[in-house]
């Protein structure tokens, strides 16, 4: 029996990454907000690798935090270890990774959620929405509450319609043997939405007490103490290692022998997986010529003994599984805890969202996470962040936001996602973002405070700390702009030592620092400021200056960019009354109906010639209406 269980400006539906974030964004825009989940023990639980961060990953947690979400502290609050990845190379591609305490992390992010003003958490399983004349106002759980709500955010990760499969073995399940959410699934087919089957997998775990770590190779984290969020002082110092070690060809044989014994390649599975992480038995068989690939070993908290396994993700059974194990150097005598398996679940097709995760369909219903056809964490943490915020300030009546995608990776998340579609479980890439020499790790804070700050997510007083930093970086540059180093003794030496060429006249402290082989340290003892700047700061003068040029040229290319993004395309435009348009183009813009020619620019099937015809088409105002 249904009944009036309470009125809210949000409901969340899901606590995993994306709900977290979707929840606390809602509420810290102002916002009177309710999260439901299936199980309130599972908040931001990590039921696959026990990490954060990575290439492209990394610089989300850093937008996120930048823009007033929680992750990043989450992370440097209860992480085991912490490492810069890709150190010797270009700033572009830098990026900060952390080992989870999974265990701690969901701790905290619950204990944040409950503490969080205007944010109210309570278990229950939603199974349907109410939507009245197309517009979504509230949701009924399975015991027959009723919610109202001005907006809904639905991050359901991966348990529509779960299905866990482990050898032979199928049955209906959410990751982790938890309750698969299955009438929600149905009512969003029933309201007209697009559904796509994905598959997903884990590794088996294995306690660590059983593990010979003198055949592998240790991985300790940096001795530099890191941080994600631009708000950490107190560093985490006792740092735990992983390990290193690799399959051999008696595990490759293993593999190949039990092929027809894998769900993967018996048909059983119907889901497409994520191609950039694949299963085991997938690289075994893709990579064939290889005699061996990299498996991690990595501890999933300080008080527990489970190690994942990384790199052997699978669904073989588990007698499979077993003797795969005892085949990896270090691994031979290992108890093994759990069983890796695979999960199908369903997913939307995004293209049928707007940019601010908002249906196209049901108006004042956002979606966000895995259901978006996303795989990881971050992703999932990212698009619940922008979900929460928009369905916030929808809510409150104030202006939603949208990235671009020269604003964040982010941005370039979504736009792929509401523009492109994905046909498997996508996942963020330092080579989907053309303007990644702008989307950097260490500048996330320059690129997205303000915004954060204007809606209401950054704190005034962080918000100073931040306007303090940025005017220092500023100075600074200024300063090595208008010093000169003379070719003293000292300057050469230095410069022979740094393996440079000696000078033949004076030189500007900014054009020195341009060369390859000098960095700021250098800078500073030939020409040392009169202030004492912090590490970000210097950071931020020496990436500034040394790639001055290519920051330029990608400004540039923003700028062209912007004009097409301002030439607006009205929502209710009749592509069938644009005849020149190629019929593959027309059913594409029918499909997205992108919000702007730059948009429309990047619709797979939309080529140049078609985008020339709108340009036409909307400069002489003769466009059509629906």
């Amino acid at each position: 029996m249904q009944y009036e269980a309470g009125s809210y400006d949000v409901i969340v539906i899901g606590a995993g990454h994306a709900g977290s974030e979707a929840g606390l964004a809602a509420a810290r825009v102002g916002a009177k907000t309710l999260m439901l989940t299936i199980n309130l023990d599972m908040v931001a639980f990590m039921p696959c690798n026990p990490s954060v961060g990575g290439p492209a990953k990394g610089i989300v947690v850093r937008e996120i935090d930048a823009l007033g979400g929680e992750m990043g502290k989450n992370i440097d609050k209860t992480h085991i270890q912490m490492r810069m990845l890709n150190t010797g190379k270009g700033p572009a591609v830098r990026a900060l990774r952390a080992q989870a305490d999974k265990f701690l992390y969901q701790q905290e992010m619950k204990k944040t959620i409950e503490n969080e003003p205007n944010l109210t958490l309570m278990q229950g399983m939603v199974e349907h929405l109410l939507v009245e004349d197309g517009v979504c106002t509230g949701v009924v759980t399975q015991t027959g509450a009723a919610y109202k709500a001005k907006t809904v955010v639905i991050t359901t990760g991966t348990f529509l319609r779960g299905e866990i499969i482990l050898g032979e073995l199928k049955y209906s399940s959410g990751p982790n043997n938890q309750q698969p959410s299955i009438r929600l699934s149905e009512h969003l087919e029933e309201l007209g939405f697009d559904l796509v089957r994905f598959k997903t997998g884990t590794p088996p775990r294995v306690n660590s007490h059983t593990i010979d770590y003198s055949k592998t190779e240790i991985q300790p984290g940096d001795e530099e103490p890191r941080a994600f969020s631009y708000e950490t002082t107190k560093f985490i110092t006792d740092q735990l290692p992983c390990w290193l070690t690799y399959t051999s060809l008696e595990t490759h044989q293993i593999i190949d022998d039990n092929l027809h014994r894998s769900p993967m390649y018996s048909g059983m599975i119907k889901g497409t997986g994520p191609r950039y992480c694949p299963s085991i038995e997938d690289k075994v068989v893709r990579f064939n010529d290889k005699p061996r690939h990299q498996i991690f070993l990595e501890p999933e908290g300080r008080n527990t003994q489970e190690v994942y396994v990384q790199g052997l993700s699978t669904s073989l059974p588990e007698d499979v599984q077993r003797r795969i194990l005892a085949t990896i150097p270090g691994l031979e005598n290992v108890q093994m805890m759990r069983a890796g398996y695979a999960i199908e679940y369903d997913a939307i097709v995004p293209t049928q969202l707007w940019p601010t995760l908002e249906t196209k369909k049901v108006k004042n219903l956002y979606t966000a996470g895995q259901i978006n056809g996303t795989s990881g964490y971050e992703e999932a943490a990212g698009q619940g962040l922008m979900a929460g915020m928009n369905a916030g300030l929808n809510a409150l009546s104030k202006e939603e936001v949208i990235l671009s995608r020269s604003d964040a990776y982010i941005g370039v998340l979504i736009d792929d996602l509401v523009t492109k579609g994905t046909n498997e479980p996508y996942r963020l890439l330092t080579s989907r973002a053309e303007y990644r020499l702008l989307l950097r790790h260490d500048n996330a804070d320059l690129r997205l405070t303000e915004i954060g700050h204007q809606i209401g997510m950054i704190k005034e007083e962080r918000y100073q700390k931040f306007l303090v930093k940025q005017e220092a970086v500023e100075a600074e540059k200024a300063r090595l702009q208008s010093v000169i180093i003379k070719p003293n003794e000292q300057t050469q030496e230095l410069i022979k030592q740094s393996g440079g060429t000696e000078l033949k006249d004076g030189i500007r402290a900014s054009d020195l620092l341009k060369r390859p082989e000098m960095n700021y340290s250098h800078i500073e003892l030939l020409a040392p400021s009169e202030a004492e700047l912090d590490r970000e700061v210097s950071e931020q003068v020496e990436i500034q200056i040394k790639y001055e040029g290519y920051i330029e040229k990608s400004l540039q290319q923003v700028e062209r960019l912007k004009k097409m993004e301002n030439k607006k395309i009205p929502e209710n435009i009749d592509y069938d009354a644009i005849n020149s348009l190629a019929n593959e183009a027309r059913q594409k813009l029918k499909e997205v109906r992108p919000l702007s020619v730059a948009q429309a620019s990047r619709i797979s099937g939309v080529n140049p010639a078609d985008v020339s015809i709108l340009l036409v088409h909307l400069e002489q105002g003769k466009v059509a209406r629906i």
